[in-house]
């Protein structure tokens, strides 16, 4: 049988292109971690990827504060894969920055996948899951960088320390995704039809989702149109500015 060619891992060559992406924008890490957005916005939470930290998603934060979102990050630290406690540290924080008001869950790569089974765990609180670049279907090693996973994580990559249910949260889904992705085969990132609510493609590389102006700005602009798009959008438009008199 032929194997799907979307389910084959982007090449090693693809996987240093990915360096090439965030190289440049390395200088970004060296911000502040802060709340960013409108006080009273709505509130995003951003989960970053696999070895990587609340400074590497600063340009994704600011694109969904710039869209008028109140955005946090997950003040856990480096991902370093899956543990035993990432649940309940994710419930703990999750809690505690949402104050029992829903919250939109954005979630890049790995993050993206732990996104996915919090809003299992808090589906009365949750307002959407967005993923990106996320390799949430199907099998765990349709991507070029499973065997580091596995190194730094202590654990097998198709044995988890925690549950990996492939099916749809309990609340709305979207999947974005990318064939220019280095690191993550497409159908790992898109899933079967009934794994999410809506997948939709973004020409920009698996970095560029979380560090590139412009994917950021399409991945914010994305999920505000599938919020819209089911009258779950809570964000209030900027109010007009005051008009000038001309003398």
């Amino acid at each position: 049988m032929t194997r799907d060619p979307d389910t084959i891992p982007p090449s090693t060559a693809a996987r240093l292109r990915e360096v090439g992406v965030l190289l440049p924008r390395l200088w970004k890490s060296l911000a502040p971690v802060t709340p960013l957005g409108p006080l009273d916005g709505p509130k995003c939470l951003v989960i970053p990827g696999f070895l990587a930290h609340d400074r590497s998603t600063a340009e994704l934060r600011q694109a969904f504060a710039a869209a008028g979102w109140r955005t946090e990050g997950w003040n856990l630290g480096l991902n370093r894969g899956a543990k035993a406690d990432t649940l309940i540290r994710l419930r703990q924080r999750f809690d505690q920055f949402g104050q029992g008001e829903k919250v939109l869950l954005v979630g890049w790569s790995l993050g993206g996948v732990f996104a996915r089974e919090l809003a299992r765990e808090v589906p009365d609180h949750a307002l959407a899951v967005a993923t990106l670049g996320s390799p949430f279907s199907g099998d765990p090693h349709w991507n070029n960088v499973w065997r580091m996973y596995e190194l730094v994580a202590g654990h097998k990559v198709d044995q988890p320390p925690i549950m990996r249910d492939n099916s749809k949260p309990p609340v709305p889904t979207l999947a974005l995704w990318s064939r220019k992705d280095g690191i993550v085969a497409p159908r790992a990132a898109y899933g079967l039809a009934e794994e999410s609510d809506e997948a939709v493609e973004i020409g920009c590389s698996h970095m560029g989702f979380a560090v590139t102006p412009a994917a950021t700005r399409r991945v914010a602009a994305e999920t505000t149109r599938f919020l819209t798009d089911r009258g779950l959008n809570p964000t209030r438009p900027a109010p007009n500015p005051p008009r000038r008199t001309l003398v």
